[in-house]
């Protein structure tokens, strides 16, 4: 083959990607390609995710007579009411009980993730023998279902006289979180190069001072990860809090809304839908502000 023909060859090959890349970039340039393609699946997404928040909202809003009627749109309020939110912050104990979930998820959030970063750097780090097993039957212990740990953690409870007090739930939750934040942080300083770590220790730094000036800055987005994750389960966790809590002022929202505000056969559907909508603000407030580092804590740390 002549020269001269090697180079057409070469110019044509370089030439597809540009022409491919020019597809791909002028695919959603009309109107109707950006409506099918982009908007309208847009639409769909957020039409499913906020219909739930709205429906508790109209509900929370609409009068007793509203809501049992068959007549009238039900996705619509004809005349609104706070005469549910008023009986829920005022004839209830819910302001307590958001306390209480608040207390309770916020300490054995932090308890769980200062356990998990000890752990998940041990394993990941030291390199003991064994540490992927242990890796391994952490995790697993994760897979055990609550419904299961709770019998043996009653009996504990009992016996060391926590039940019915917040501390009870503070520390049977690290159960079910430690596990996972530490697998989930395994992965994370996985990614993390371990060269970081080979250059503090000839410099004659420990391995806390490693951990604390070194992994724990760049891990980062990997803890905001943890703890979003681990506060939401702790947020809206029901068979412990249900099993360890009798006092009404010591209840936590999920068990609170569903024991106190349905008696008998009777549901206060709006005080209900109040509760349900103010207990499920504050986890997806969260998750707006911390969205970012919640994906880059997915995907990884430091690329070497």
């Amino acid at each position: 083959m002549s020269q001269a023909k090697i180079s057409a060859a070469i110019r044509n090959a370089d030439a597809k990607p540009e022409v491919i890349d020019s597809m791909g970039m002028s695919y959603l340039v009309s109107l109707p390609k950006r409506v099918v393609s982009v908007y309208l699946p847009l639409f769909v997404f957020v039409v499913v995710l906020l219909f739930p928040f709205y429906w508790m909202t109209i509900t929370a809003l609409k009068p007793d007579a509203e809501l049992l009627s068959r007549e009238g749109n039900p996705f619509w309020v004809q005349n609104p009411t706070l005469a549910h939110i008023k009986k829920l912050l005022f004839d209830t104990e819910y302001p307590d009980w958001l306390w209480n979930t608040i207390v309770v998820s916020v300490t054995a959030t932090f308890l769980s993730i200062f356990c998990s970063v000890l752990a998940a750097y041990a394993i990941e780090r030291l390199r003991f023998r064994g540490s992927r097993y242990v890796g391994m039957s952490i995790f697993m212990a994760y897979l055990v279902p609550p419904s299961i740990l709770f019998i043996p953690l009653a009996a504990m409870v009992y016996k060391l006289n926590l039940f019915d007090t917040r501390l009870a739930l503070i520390l049977t939750y690290p159960t079910f979180l430690i596990p996972f934040c530490t697998w989930l942080l395994m992965g994370y300083f996985k990614s993390i190069p371990i060269e970081l770590e080979e250059c503090a220790l000839i410099d004659g730094a420990s391995r806390l001072q490693i951990l604390i000036r070194i992994i724990l800055p760049l891990a980062v987005p990997g803890l905001i990860s943890a703890g979003i994750f681990a506060f939401t389960l702790s947020w809206n966790e029901f068979i412990y809090a249900l099993t360890f809590i009798s006092s009404s002022e010591v209840k936590t929202v999920p068990v609170g809304v569903v024991t106190e505000l349905v008696e008998g056969d009777v549901y206060h559907w709006g005080s209900l839908m109040a509760g349900a909508l103010f207990g499920s603000l504050p986890v997806a407030i969260l998750y707006s502000f911390f969205v970012e580092y919640y994906v880059s804590g997915l995907t990884g740390a430091v690329k070497e």
